[in-house]
């Protein structure tokens, strides 16, 4: 009996930690007018990223076209709200032309400010050390 119990109680905390892994997504469109302070360039990008919350992997993918160069760096920054700076949260991994593809195992720490709206995705170029484009990377319907 005692030992039905236990595999029993065993099987519902393997299925409940099984229901509770999803896959979420994320989504940033970069620009000029989005970094801080913003730029007039003609640069744009698109960042698409999903997270899978079991292993805490997230997989991303960086378009962009139009810069003012060839891009010197790219990042994933936070924590920081739309208009305000922060430091480099995970940097993408080179050679930096597009698309740019990766995948990386965040902390729980990096899990919830990403879910919370506080991380951005830039593009550095010669001409913009700081940023040449920018966006906020937002959840979108999973």
């Amino acid at each position: 009996m005692r030992r039905a119990l236990l595999l029993a109680a065993l099987l519902a905390i393997g299925l409940t930690q099984a229901a509770s892994a999803a896959t979420l997504h994320f989504l940033a469109t970069l620009n000029g007018a989005t970094e801080v302070p913003p730029h007039a360039v003609p640069g744009t990008g698109e960042m698409l990223a999903t997270l899978d919350t079991k292993t805490k992997t997230l997989t991303y993918t960086l378009t962009f076209q139009s810069l003012t160069g060839p891009a010197t760096m790219a990042h994933f920054h936070g924590p920081a709200k739309p208009g305000a700076n922060a430091g480099v949260a995970v940097p993408f991994a080179g050679p930096l032309t597009s698309p740019v593809h990766g995948t990386v195992t965040l902390t729980d720490a990096q899990i919830k400010q990403l879910t919370g709206g506080l991380w951005y995705t830039n593009v550095h170029t010669a001409a913009n050390p700081g940023g040449e484009i920018r966006g906020q990377v937002l959840r979108t319907s999973d």
